[in-house]
């Protein structure tokens, strides 16, 4: 029997944390956080949270793997991971990998990309 993906994004938000955008939104200017977009490229003529890491969906495991020639330095910065997409549900299966492979300061952005705009959030 298949897994319906939204049983398993059910699964994977009782697992992650997750941001709400005002919380997010007062991370922007401290610089202790970086912003992940695990959108796809062709998802970014709609704009990205300002200073975002580009790490599509697709290609997640190997931008965080510190052993891999496309590993963004970034991700290893120490700083809280924010993971958006368009809405949210890309970014909570993203952060479930990211916990999953180690990364203990890991959080979704509760409404993804959308909300972030709807909020007025930064982005460029």
């Amino acid at each position: 029997m298949v897994t319906p993906s939204m049983q398993l994004i059910g699964e994977a938000l009782a697992e992650v944390a997750s941001i709400s955008v005002d919380d997010a939104l007062a991370l922007v200017d401290g610089g202790d956080a970086v912003f992940v977009d695990v959108r796809e490229r062709a998802e970014h003529t709609a704009g990205a949270i300002a200073g975002a890491v580009a790490a599509p969906r697709g290609f997640l495991e190997f931008v965080a793997d510190p052993t891999s020639p496309m590993h963004s330095p970034a991700l290893s910065s120490g700083k809280r991971l924010v993971i958006y997409c368009a809405s949210g549900g890309r970014s909570a299966l993203a952060t479930k990998t990211l916990q999953d492979m180690g990364y203990a300061d890991v959080a979704n952005l509760t409404g993804g990309f959308q909300a972030w705009t709807e909020a007025g959030g930064p982005t460029e």
